[in-house]
């Protein structure tokens, strides 16, 4: 009974983040603030999601376990990594005051 609960409580919390992310993505203004909100916050999201599905039964926990470990090691390199291609192929920096850190360890293509 708990059990039941404690999932739809994990559900509604992951549904609450994905659609924050979602927002995030359309709402942001540039390609580094969008990628954080998808990455964070859908990250965080979707690991409720999963958990309130082993919670209810809808997923086998090992299923469930296998796929939180998944995206905990593969979104936020896969973030990164896309971060690093937008930085280097020259996206806009919006909002970022004072000099650019990664101006003398990256080239940048600023058109």
């Amino acid at each position: 009974m708990i059990a039941t609960y404690a999932g739809i409580v994990l559900l509604g919390l992951g549904v609450l983040l994905v659609l924050i992310a979602a927002i995030g993505l359309v709402r942001l203004p540039d390609a580094f603030q969008r990628m954080h909100a998808a990455t964070k916050a859908g990250t965080l999201g979707t690991t409720l999601i999963v958990g309130g599905a082993i919670l209810l039964g809808d997923v086998v926990p090992t299923t469930g376990f296998l796929t939180i470990l998944f995206l905990l090691l593969t979104l936020p390199t896969g973030a990164q990594l896309l971060g690093r291609a937008a930085y280097v192929a020259g996206e806009p920096l919006v909002g970022l005051e004072g000099d650019d850190p990664l101006e003398q360890l990256l080239d940048r293509n600023a058109d």
